[in-house]
């Protein structure tokens, strides 16, 4: 079931405004299925916990790509923040129901200016606030669909702060990690709740589903036991 959703989303990004694609396709000219622009698996370790891992690689950006390409980013940004790799990862894995490329994205933000903007689909509300005080102050919004490595950074220092709004306790039936994934796609308000027994909602609940398919290939890809 869990994969017939994932299929919905993805299905959800074909069916697009003319003009949202027509734009896309005059600056792209390929497919978003296709791997023309992304890293190549060789250069980019996917399993191993000892790869070296630096967040000023950024691969370039393209419509097709696999979330563990950027293991090495999620491991370092996961521990600057203090914050699980695996969760992150998973994350990325669960933001991956549309294309990210960038044209693309900017072409969708037009016709939707509230739409999210980099592979962890990041609104600009809480880019803005979670940039605060951080090595990435400087950085702008705009820039998550060029910069994977900076949509990574954002991603795991949002985590962070949802993490520290945690109450030491809670009622529902849910791990930390699950309710920081749910305070990621639904906010901290709606984190708090769950962890005081309210049931998430289609959409919440649809994201706490995709997580646990998730969570065993995030942690293959990040060089961690299942």
């Amino acid at each position: 079931m869990a994969e017939q959703r994932v299929r919905r989303g993805r299905a959800r990004w074909l069916v697009l405004p003319v003009a949202a694609l027509a734009g896309w396709g005059c600056v792209r000219g390929v497919s978003a299925s296709q791997d023309s622009g992304s890293p190549s698996h060789a250069a980019s370790p996917r399993t191993s916990a000892s790869a070296p891992a630096d967040p000023s690689a950024k691969p370039a950006p393209s419509g097709a790509y696999d979330p563990a390409d950027y293991a090495p980013q999620v491991r370092t940004y996961a521990k600057k923040a203090g914050v699980s790799a695996r969760l992150l990862m998973a994350i990325l894995y669960n933001e991956d129901y549309k294309p990210h490329d960038p044209a693309f994205e900017r072409s969708w933000q037009k016709y939707k200016p509230d739409a999210a903007f980099g592979i962890a689909n990041m609104h600009r509300a809480a880019f803005d606030e979670t940039k605060r005080g951080r090595d990435f102050a400087s950085r702008t919004w705009q820039e998550l669909p060029d910069d994977r490595a900076l949509a990574v950074e954002a991603a795991a220092w949002y985590l962070h702060d949802m993490s520290k709004q945690l109450p030491a306790h809670w009622a529902g039936p849910y791990s930390r990690e699950e309710l920081m994934a749910l305070g990621y796609n639904a906010g901290g308000g709606n984190m708090a709740a769950f962890a005081r027994g309210a049931k998430p909602g289609s959409q919440a609940a649809d994201y706490l589903a995709r997580l646990r398919g998730n969570w065993d290939k995030a942690a293959k890809a990040v060089g961690q036991a299942a």
